[in-house]
């Protein structure tokens, strides 16, 4: 009796034959393809989100300059920025465009978009970031604005 049942074991194939694999392969390359380009596309996002945090910590910095100088944000650069607050070294920042009652601080980030926050005369600020609609930059609701507005989200 176990003589025939070791008989029958051994012929009985044990395994996954080789369309069974090429299905299992297959499925893999499909979820793969669909997971690396989601993946790769949270990367930028994350290091969007860097550049606006430092676009957000360049906004108190110069109102700390301004609170140092008389209120005025006219002689602010980007050492006197990266001065007061340290954190901003790493970052790519310009301070294109100040008057004594206006700025508009800019981070540029490693994907290559900008994220701007422009002070107005009257006090409002506005979020923009370019180019809209890749990566962290969304597109803008206003229809007068090209450039994304990170404002809102």
């Amino acid at each position: 009796m176990i003589l025939k049942l070791r008989q029958r074991m051994a012929r009985d194939e044990s395994g996954f034959t080789l369309v069974e694999l090429l299905v299992v392969m297959l499925i893999l390359g499909l979820l793969a393809a669909i997971a690396i380009p989601a993946f790769f596309n949270q990367r930028n996002k994350a290091k969007d989100a860097s550049a606006k945090e430092a676009a957000r910590t360049a906004e108190t910095a110069i109102e700390t300059f301004a609170t140092d100088n008389g209120g005025a944000y006219t002689n602010a650069t980007v050492a006197g920025l990266q001065n007061i607050e340290s954190t901003l070294n790493g970052a790519n920042l310009s301070v294109p465009t100040h008057t004594a009652t206006t700025y508009k601080v800019t981070v540029t980030s490693t994907t290559g978009n900008t994220f701007s926050i422009a002070r107005n005369a009257n006090g409002t600020t506005v979020l923009s970031c370019t180019p809209a609609n890749t990566d962290g930059c969304p597109a803008s609701t206003a229809t007068t604005a090209p450039d994304g507005d990170w404002g809102n989200g």
